[in-house]
C-alpha cells in the first residue's frame, strides 16, 4: 500500500535516521522541520480531496467516465485525511501528556 500523505518515507517525510537529524537541526543543519513537515502534508491531503471532490463532480457534469478513476481518487483523499488526523491525535495525546509533567 502506498504513503499518500508522505509521512514514511519519501520526500519530507519521516526518515530512518530521524534521531540523527533531530540532533543536526538543533544546531541548524539537517532535515526539515516537523512543523514544515505537517504544513506540506495538509497541501497534499488538501490537493487530494480537491482532486476528488472535481472528479465526482466532472463524473456528475458527465465531463468524464470512468467511475474507477473517481472510487479512487475518493478513496486516495480519504485514506490521506484518516492518516492526517490519525497523526493529528497522536500529536494532541502527546502534548497532553506533557501538560501533565510537573516540574
Amino acid at each position: 500500500m502506498s504513503d499518500p500523505v508522505g509521512l514514511i518515507g519519501g520526500n519530507g517525510g519521516v526518515r530512518p535516521n530521524a534521531a540523527a537529524g533531530a540532533g543536526a537541526r538543533a544546531g541548524g543543519e539537517g532535515g526539515a522541520a516537523f512543523k514544515d513537515v505537517l504544513l506540506e502534508n495538509l497541501k497534499q491531503v488538501n490537493k487530494l480531496q480537491a482532486d476528488a471532490t472535481r472528479a465526482v463532480e466532472d463524473l456528475q457534469a458527465g465531463r468524464r467516465g470512468d467511475v474507477e478513476g473517481v472510487i479512487q481518487a475518493t478513496q486516495k483523499a480519504d485514506l490521506a485525511f484518516q492518516s492526517l488526523q490519525a497523526v493529528r491525535n497522536k500529536v494532541v495525546e502527546a502534548y497532553q501528556e506533557i501538560q501533565q509533567v510537573r516540574i
